[in-house]
This record gives C-alpha cells, sequence and structure tokens, in this order.
C-alpha cells in the first residue's frame, strides 16, 4: 500500500513526476513521443521510496525505462539477479512500453526480465507498432498493469505525436503577430527597399523561436522567402533546428536564398502545394508538428482548410495606419473565424491562443 497518501493519489503523483521528466527530452525526441518513468520501491518499514528516474533523452537513444532502470541499479547498487528488489517494485510511465524492436529493444521485454510486478501506464501508444501490445505482452508474463492514470495531461503531452498516429498528418501550429488595427506589414515589393514591419519584441521573438525548437518543421509560403530571405533556425533558443518548408510553383526560388542553406533540411513544393498533400507528404516522412509562419494568403488558406490544431496570435501595441500615416498601405492579417483566448501580455504585446 501507498503510505501517506491515498492509492489514487500516489498513481498521479508519480504519473505527474513522469510528466516532469519527459518533459526533459523536449527538443531532441521527435519524431519519438516525450516519456519519463519512475521506479518505486514499496518498503514496509519506510513506506514507497523513488529508487530510480529516467527519461528519453534523444532520438536513437536509450528509452525511458531503460534509462530508470539504470538509474536504480546504480543508486542501490542491484545485482542482476537479486529479482526481489523489483518484483517489490512498481514502474510508472507516461506512455506504454514498447513491444517491437526500433532502434532500440522492447522496453516491455526488459520489465518482464527484471521481473517488475506492477506498472501504471499514463496512456496506450497510438502507433501502430505497440497499441496495446505492450501492455498485453505485460500482462501475459503475469505483471499487473493499470492504464489511465492522468491520461489527459498524457495526450496533451504527446499531442503531436498522437496526432500523427490518430489523423495520419503532423500537429498544425499556425502563429502570425499583427497591429492593433488587424494588419501583419506594410505592402512591399520584390525591388524596393522598404523595410518589413517590426511587430514583436525581443522577448516574443524568443518565444517563437522556443515553438520552432518544439515542431519538427516550419513552414513559410514563396512571397515571405522572396521578401523576408527567412533563415527559419531556433539561434534565439537551444533545440535542434526544424525543417523548413515552403512552396515554389512558379519556380522563382533559387539556392541563394537563406532557406537552402546547410543548417536544416529543407522541403519545397513545386507540384501540388495544396495544403492537404503537403501533410500527407510530411506523415509519410515520419514528421509529426509543423508550425506556419507564413503570411496571409498561405495562413488563410490553411485556415479554409480547417487543418489546424493550435493558433497562436500576437498583437502589438501600435497602430499602422495613424493620422500621421494616413496613406500606409498594409496588408491585412489573416481572418480567424473563431475567438482567441487571452494569454499574456509581453512588454506591451498581448499573446492570444487557441487550442482545438
Amino acid at each position: 500500500m501507498i503510505s501517506a497518501i491515498s492509492y489514487k493519489e500516489g498513481h498521479e503523483l508519480y504519473m505527474q513526476r513522469c510528466l516532469q521528466l519527459a518533459l526533459l527530452g523536449e527538443y531532441y525526441v521527435a519524431p519519438n513521443p516525450m516519456v519519463g518513468a519512475v521506479l518505486v520501491y514499496h518498503d514496509q518499514a519506510r513506506g514507497d521510496v523513488v529508487v530510480g528516474e529516467g527519461w528519453h533523452h534523444r532520438f536513437g537513444q536509450a528509452h525511458a525505462e531503460v534509462n530508470c532502470i539504470m538509474d536504480a541499479e546504480r543508486r542501490n547498487r542491484i545485482i542482476e539477479s537479486e529479482d526481489a528488489f523489483y518484483r517489490n517494485c512498481t514502474l510508472y510511465i507516461n506512455l506504454e512500453p514498447c513491444s517491437h524492436y526500433g532502434k532500440t529493444p522492447p522496453c516491455a521485454e526488459l520489465i518482464i526480465k527484471k521481473h517488475i510486478s506492477h506498472v501504471v501506464v499514463g496512456m496506450l501508444d497510438p502507433n501502430p507498432l505497440v497499441a496495446g501490445k505492450g501492455v498485453r505482452m505485460l500482462q501475459q508474463s503475469g505483471v499487473d498493469v493499470q492504464v489511465g492514470v492522468l491520461e489527459a495531461q498524457c495526450r496533451f503531452l504527446n499531442r503531436r505525436f498522437v496526432c500523427l498516429h490518430e489523423k495520419n498528418r503532423p500537429y498544425v501550429i499556425l502563429k502570425w503577430a499583427q497591429t492593433l488595427d488587424g494588419y501583419i506589414d506594410v505592402q512591399r515589393s520584390y525591388d524596393d527597399d522598404c523595410v518589413p514591419l517590426v511587430i514583436s519584441n525581443m522577448q516574443t521573438k524568443q518565444m517563437v523561436h522556443k515553438m520552432r525548437a518544439e515542431n519538427m518543421a516550419i513552414m513559410v509560403g514563396t512571397n515571405t522567402v522572396l521578401l523576408d530571405n527567412p533563415k527559419l533556425t531556433t539561434t534565439r533558443w537551444s533545440g535542434r533546428n526544424p525543417i523548413r518548408v515552403t512552396l515554389d510553383r512558379h519556380h522563382v526560388l533559387d539556392k541563394t536564398y537563406h532557406i537552402f542553406s546547410d543548417q536544416a533540411e529543407t522541403i519545397v513544393y513545386d507540384d501540388d502545394t495544396t495544403f492537404p498533400h503537403i501533410l500527407n507528404d510530411l506523415a509519410l516522412r515520419k514528421v509529426h508538428s509543423i508550425l506556419v509562419e507564413g503570411g496571409t494568403k498561405l495562413l488563410n488558406h490553411i485556415i479554409s482548410t480547417g487543418l489546424y490544431d493550435e493558433v497562436h496570435v500576437e498583437v502589438g501595441n501600435m497602430n499602422l495606419i495613424t493620422p500621421h500615416k494616413p496613406n500606409l498601405y498594409g496588408v491585412k492579417a489573416p481572418l480567424f473565424p473563431q475567438m482567441l483566448q487571452y494569454k499574456m501580455t509581453v512588454e506591451g504585446n498581448k499573446l492570444y491562443e487557441l487550442i482545438r
């Protein structure tokens, strides 16, 4: 029994710790899910004791369960044959242990080998290669398994991974910044010297780079590449650069643009440039998320398809059209049909969001 706190509260406490640990791999494990694991020893004299913790650090490396068990053996100097120790343990993990051979051996087999008697799982793995097979493998070997502790939180943490496997498309996040009077930029052409409108401040720019690091891909339209020549990297945040995605239906982009640098992979769609086709192709490439930072035309097209999961809008503390600039022409912000929820104010700019 779990001492000092109820059985249910104990499960939720340790599962919450799994979620905290899982986040430590946030910027490096994609397209794998973020996973954390906690091993709890049931001591009759001391009550429950956390004897091991682990998380999935990086794609292709050891999974959370392996790191947790290795941590327990380092901490407690466990000899591999000491089955009695593990028989008195419960392993908590926010995602079902894998049951197939991939870049690493199945974690379910390791749990069985160690004779861990109880496993508490946050959610089943939506990946068809697992999808309940890991739990069945454990149960068939006599392991007591409980599934569904803090399931909603577990699904939200790995919503990108879940979207890829349940909807067969990447998780889509739309992001733009606009003025108080609803413009995202001034009217510019490719052959003038007009500078882009700056709406974001230093802190919100850093927050955008954090979003880039959280997602596997980033997308802009042809005009954004031609006018702004962006790098689309994460220079203001640690983490991997996202895959850069753009359109070039009329073949106007050459290799001199920053988007073709060797800092990250770039995918150009020049035949079928419809968003459903792009999402289908990215899913085949195992890209589980895409951040769209495009202009109004691209964003309006995506909004019209309904194929998006989150919207983030930054509203700057300024108007583009003023009595001092009555003849200035601006680019209208995307037309979004739903009410966004206020999130916070950062250095005078208000941030709004919608998570579907």
